[in-house]
């Protein structure tokens, strides 16, 4: 038995077949989990969501950031971006069983000693209350109330977490953390605009993974969403965003339960988009 960790596909389909067939994957056998983004800006959403479906419980998946746009966009009436590769989803007669599986997908979780999200964790979350706080989001998502909770899911504010949150505004700050997170301050408040590497944190700022004294610093994480970071492995840390559909690369880790370095395998992506999330 075989466990991965894969980072952002974006409806690059073709790249996850071959990443698939090089590790030697078997759904009978081995395990897969997806950090989000599974659909968008790449050319074959509708079959990536497919594939995953057929896999069962062998692919376990993270909501990011563009899937929670399809289900707003199919949902709840939010316009498309122009950049969008959505329509092979939308205009599928198998459109609501996609979604159906789709808003049932987790947005934290935790296996074999290791935290996945798909964007970051607010320095004040630990463990549990990661997983307790993205329960909440994924019950909205499951609920009757689903539309209404798509509708005002977006937005900056408030930026800084408070457990006296209540209604929209916190789920929305579970949401941007758990899927839109690169940037936050020491008291982490979240800077929501900036994408660029590490190196271009705006003032008052640093990547969440380095904020000193996060309640998380002594739990192995793996996330994506972070193209312009790319492949990151650290003590406890593994970002796998690697830009696949800007021409980059799909990227895996086969994990190893006797804690040295996860093995890294990747394959090129052709799909090729103007950077940016």
């Amino acid at each position: 038995m075989a466990l991965y960790c894969i980072g952002d596909v974006q409806g690059c389909d073709a790249a996850l077949g071959q990443l698939l067939d090089q590790i030697g994957f078997s759904a009978s056998r081995d395990t897969l989990y997806l950090l989000g983004d599974l659909v968008n800006r790449g050319p074959q959403s509708a079959a990536v969501l497919r594939r995953l479906i057929a896999y069962g419980d062998a692919a376990q998946c993270l909501l990011g950031n563009h899937d929670l746009n399809l289900l707003a966009i199919a949902c709840a009436g939010r316009a498309p971006h122009r950049n969008d590769t959505l329509g092979a989803v939308l205009d599928a007669t198998d459109r609501e069983g996609l979604l159906d599986w789709l808003r049932h997908q987790r947005l934290a979780l935790q296996a074999h000693g290791i935290l996945m999200v798909h964007a970051g964790v607010l320095p004040q979350w630990d463990a549990a209350t990661t997983l307790r706080l993205a329960g909440e989001v994924e019950a909205a998502l499951r609920g009757p109330a689903l539309k209404e909770f798509l509708r005002t899911m977006y937005g900056n504010e408030p930026a800084q977490w408070d457990e006296a949150l209540s209604g929209p505004a916190r789920l929305r700050v579970i949401v941007n953390a758990l899927t839109r997170l690169r940037f936050c301050s020491a008291q982490g408040v979240m800077e929501m605009k900036a994408s660029g590497g590490p190196r271009e944190a705006p003032a008052g700022y640093l990547p969440w993974f380095d904020v000193p004294g996060r309640r998380t610093e002594h739990t192995p994480i793996a996330f994506g969403h972070w193209s312009t970071l790319g492949y990151l492995q650290r003590h406890n840390l593994i970002s796998l965003d690697t830009g696949c559909v800007w021409g980059g690369c799909l990227s895996a880790v086969r994990l190893r339960a006797d804690g040295a370095s996860h093995e890294l395998i990747q394959v090129h992506c052709e799909a090729a988009q103007t950077p940016g999330k």
